[in-house]
């Protein structure tokens, strides 16, 4: 954004600009308001001295604050909620990467239409922060979450004052997760790293079929696992319903496990053993949107980072594994055995984080 500011086209800010998040600083108790809408307020930029309204991109937000909160913008909807009067736009102000750019009628028509044309930013890639930890624990913690970041486009090694922003952050921790304060924050926070939530019949699937090939001293068969997780359900007095449910179950882990092998995501012969990387790795968004809600502090998401990051070295051996199994449990949940969108998101995203140098699962040795 900053480079695109210095050359000489004039589409280039606006098309860099409708690419990333915006996000307006406001007070938490008018965030909470009901029915309060953040107006653009004038501020005087420290760079060029004259007024203007002031937006910061997301590697470029102020430290955390439990009163300070930020809503999130477009290029299109700030353009259509700029108020009159002879104003700039001012970019990351006091930073060394700071814009200044006019906001002239015609300025604002060609923020819309860069909108429009670039549909805002974009998902699927590996970023990283220059000013945030790339080395150590917390790092090794963080990039467990990178398949996330990368489907979102956030940098992977950043924790960050928000996320999508104050409102959506609580709304999003609202729908998936069903928290609301800070009491089921924890709580959720704790079923994660107690690998709670990636599904109990796909668990008892992996679970029998480890035990069987210890059992036997080699890989079992489809059908020797699929009896033997017949005799685990016989022990449970399970129902018809559980046992269908379980042949399903096994029948997709076996797909799946063959689809990894022809895209690279497993080796000849390697097969994942838990699914516990998905909950560990929806770790680092859950304190990020915890973050942004402000249900949890700094402090508190660093720790929970850190005690994900170790729960993954204790469970898998590579980052290879970890990212294999993150992708199993991510199909088996979202794709239900249909080798679609989620599938390939997933393939897509192992073959970024295990491929590309810049990747913490390249830069980082696992333990």
């Amino acid at each position: 954004m900053y480079e695109a500011s210095l050359g000489g086209d004039p589409a280039a800010l606006p098309a860099a600009l409708a690419g990333v998040r915006l996000f307006l600083p406001l007070d938490r108790l008018a965030a909470d308001t009901p029915g309060f809408t953040a107006p653009l307020t004038p501020v005087r930029d420290p760079a060029t001295g004259k007024r203007s309204i002031a937006v910061h991109t997301a590697g470029s937000l102020p430290p955390w604050h439990p009163e300070q909160v930020h809503r999130a913008l477009t290029l299109g909807e700030l353009a259509d909620s700029w108020p009159g009067g002879r104003l700039r736009l001012a970019v990351n102000p006091g930073t060394p990467w700071a814009v200044s750019t006019g906001a002239r009628p015609a300025d604002r028509a060609g923020w819309r239409r860069a909108a429009t044309a670039t549909g805002g930013p974009p998902r699927g890639l590996l970023l990283t922060h220059a000013g945030q930890p790339r080395d150590g624990a917390l790092a090794h913690g963080l990039g467990c979450g990178a398949h996330l970041s990368v489907h979102n486009s956030m940098a992977w090694n950043d924790l960050g004052a928000t996320c999508f922003g104050y409102a959506e952050d609580a709304a999003r921790l609202r729908r998936t997760w069903g928290v609301t304060h800070r009491a089921g924050f924890a709580e959720a926070l704790a079923a994660l790293h107690g690998a709670r939530l990636c599904g109990r019949e796909e668990a008892l699937a992996l679970t029998t079929r480890t035990a069987l090939a210890r059992r036997l001293g080699r890989e079992p068969s489809p059908d020797e696992w699929q009896k033997e997780t017949g005799r685990a359900l016989d022990r449970r007095r399970a129902g018809a319903d559980t046992r269908a449910e379980l042949r399903t179950v096994v029948e997709r882990i076996t797909g799946y496990e063959a689809a990894f092998r022809r895209d690279g995501l497993l080796a000849a012969g390697e097969r994942v053993d838990s699914l516990a990387a998905f909950d560990y790795g929806r770790v680092v968004c859950l304190v990020r949107l915890g973050l942004g809600a402000r249900l949890c502090d700094p402090g508190r998401a660093e720790e929970a980072v850190l005690t994900a990051g170790r729960l993954s070295r204790e469970t898998y051996g590579s980052w290879a594994a970890f990212s294999a199994a993150y992708a199993l449990a991510r199909v088996l949940a979202f794709d239900e055995g249909a080798f679609g969108l989620t599938y390939q998101e997933s393939v897509a995203q192992h073959r970024v984080l295990t491929g590309d140098p810049a990747s913490p699962f390249r830069s980082l040795p696992w333990s």
